[in-house]
């Protein structure tokens, strides 16, 4: 990093130093003692987009000294676990910004090659379900001293959930883990909030009833009445699919609440709590969570090394939390929650101002964004009606006519920060929901700023591709999913080539989609394979559905159901149903030309045959899916999570 200026007393903002991650370290520091020590399954990378340095550094900001052990070894001796002893208040273990699982593991339940979040992208630094191993290993080594467990595993774990990779339902996280208490969500808030506690002298047992945590209880404790929502025991989901459904409606609603109330599950001999979640952050409260003195550097003691993950977000700066999306595949809401927290124009802008100053930015700021990249400060125009609100989309089935989906305050930023002398272009790398920013709101004023926006977005913030999420091109798997009709795809791609035409631009415009959701069939994915080829697309942006904990389409996946209608839902499990479909992405294929052309006949659909193949297939050999791209996954094809 370049020099900064002289810290002002009670200046947040100026990076000092990194969290220390050794005796050596501490003993640098002067300290006499550690208040926490977190242990996390990434690098440590001190950088607002990583949740280990956010915790870490909120408890700093509180007074506490707080240490971080990245990527202990868990196979050995242990030492990693014992070199710093035990802190004075608690343990808390994340996994890392990901689910382990989808870290290690492709659609095909194939083992990944490689791991973003460690240096030099090796894999193996970190076990399976992170979460457990660490919390089983600490309650081994420190019996007596408190384990927190967070981060984005413990949270889409909390309560019973299906998971892909064992293939059966599990119960809350918080069972298998042995952790004494669990944070879910965005963590700010209960991590001071028990930090507190356990400092003025209170015992972690005593910690029932802060928002946003998850605690066992007695089974005798489990309300009869009242406001608080007890669902379906965990062994009662075992022997019902059906009732396992019913619950996620309820966990869904409730996690996407304003104010929300409690939930019970009673699993084996205890209770499982999950403590209703906290109000939407304030932008005082984002802005004081992202102005802490993080140096947006790795740790030295990476030396250099290339950590994948950091190479994305090293230039990027993100404006807010929270997706009113509620796509039915993502777990950001269940996270981050439905409304957005925004941060203020200022803070973004000091941020911005920290990255032009690091020694390789060459001008470019690689990503104006954040979950969904273009619903920056949008609310409802009446929050009341907002916090009455139980709907998991404010997009679906179309807008809510509450919400305010003027893009102006997201274009203020954009010129702000593009007026910058040091930055040449920003760019928008995050997704865009084009169907918030083409909603005709029949408020000139709006519509006439919202085209604006997709036109300067066009034209000035993109970096040669954008990248969009159709999903897929069937009306009843589109409803399934949360997602818009495909025709709004068509009218967006019209705006796209119309701005290019205009400025002699030669962008691309690159849609993602997914097969084997369910709800989808073989025939839904032919005439997808039939539309984007009419659109003369090759695809590239594609993977298999990969059923992830806490999810809507997770849900039908392992139950079968719809949870909002209890209606069956189809759903394609067996690798060849999902080959079967997968396929038709790569149509153009000699690998997949017989097989396609085979399905086709028995589905009787000459018309796709024709669109596909007006000119046969040729001497294909009936190979079946053995040639050299046929065997193709989610792992080796260009893709991405969700």
């Amino acid at each position: 990093m370049k020099q900064h200026p002289q810290a002002q007393p009670g200046d947040h903002r100026i990076p000092r130093q990194w969290l220390p991650t050794s005796l050596k370290e501490i003993e640098h520091l002067g300290w006499d003692h550690i208040d926490v020590i977190l242990f996390s399954g990434d690098a440590y990378i001190d950088h607002p987009s990583m949740g280990a340095a956010v915790i870490g550094r909120v408890l700093e900001a509180h007074g506490y000294n707080v240490a971080i052990v990245p990527q202990p070894n868990w196979r050995d001796d242990w030492r990693d676990f014992k070199k710093l002893g035990a802190p004075r208040l608690f343990f808390g273990v994340t996994a890392g910004a990901m689910d382990s699982m989808v870290n290690h593991y492709t659609a095909n339940r194939r083992r990944r090659h490689d791991d973003a979040y460690t240096p030099n992208g090796r894999a193996g630094a970190r076990p399976d379900y992170p979460t457990i191993v660490y919390c089983e290993i600490l309650k081994k080594l420190f019996p007596d001293v408190p384990v927190v467990a967070g981060g984005i595993e413990a949270s889409m774990r909390r309560l019973a959930h299906f998971d892909y990779w064992k293939d059966r339902l599990m119960p809350s996280i918080l069972v298998d883990s042995r952790a004494d208490l669990l944070v879910y969500g965005m963590g700010e808030k209960p991590v001071v909030q028990i930090a507190n506690a356990l400092k003025a002298g209170k015992h972690i047992f005593e910690l029932t009833n802060i928002p946003q945590t998850v605690v066992r209880a007695k089974l005798s404790e489990i309300p009869a009445q009242g406001p608080d929502v007890v669902l379906h025991s965990y062994e009662e989901c075992l022997a019902s699919k059906k009732m396992q459904a019913e619950n996620f409606k309820l966990i869904e609603i409730e996690s996407n609440l304003w104010n929300g109330n409690n939930l019970w599950q009673a699993t084996g001999d205890i209770a499982i709590k999950v403590n209703r979640t906290n109000p939407p952050m304030t932008t005082q409260e984002i802005d004081a969570s992202f102005d802490l003195p993080y140096t947006r550097l790795p740790h030295p003691r990476y030396n250099g090394k290339h950590i994948p993950a950091y190479e994305m977000i090293r230039h990027s700066v993100n404006m807010h939390r929270g997706c009113f999306g509620g796509c039915a595949f993502c777990t950001i809401s269940a996270h981050q929650g439905k409304f957005i927290a925004s941060r203020s124009k200022e803070s973004i802008l000091r941020e911005v101002q920290q990255v032009v100053l690091m020694d390789d930015f060459k001008g470019y700021i690689s990503d104006l964004g954040g979950p969904s990249a273009n619903m920056y400060a949008m609310h409802g125009r009446d929050l009341d009606r907002c916090k009455r609100c139980a709907r998991p989309s404010c997009l679906h089935p179309k807008p809510c006519s509450n919400l305010n989906t003027s893009h102006s305050a997201l274009l203020d930023i954009y010129h702000a920060v593009d007026a910058l002398p040091q930055v040449k272009k920003s760019f928008i790398g995050s997704g865009v929901r084009y169907d918030l920013s083409m909603h005709a709101t029949g408020d000139e004023a709006v519509d006439k700023v919202n085209r604006q926006y997709n036109e300067e977005l066009i034209r000035y913030h993109v970096s040669g591709r954008l990248k969009v999420a159709p999903e897929n091109t069937s009306d009843h798997v589109l409803m399934l999913m949360r997602k818009p009709s495909f025709q709004l795809f068509y009218k967006f791609k019209d705006i796209f080539d119309r701005v290019n035409d205009r400025y002699h631009l030669k962008e691309q415009l690159i849609p993602y989609f997914i097969s084997s959701h369910p709800g989808c069939t073989q025939e839904d994915m032919a005439e997808l394979a039939a539309i984007t080829k009419d659109l003369n697309f090759h695809l590239e942006q594609v993977q298999d559905f990969t059923p992830t904990p806490m999810t809507v389409s997770t849900e039908m996946y392992y139950t079968g159901y719809n949870p909002y209608t209890l209606q069956p839902v189809y759903v394609a499990r067996t690798p060849g149903e999902k080959l079967a479909q997968r396929q038709f992405f790569f149509w153009y294929e000699d690998a997949y030309k017989r097989s396609i052309f085979d399905a086709l006949h028995k589905m009787r659909r000459p018309d796709l045959l024709a669109k596909l193949y007006p000119h046969g297939i040729g001497s294909i050999p009936r190979q079946g899916h053995a040639g050299r791209r046929g065997r193709k996954s989610a792992g080796n094809v260009k893709s991405r999570s969700h």
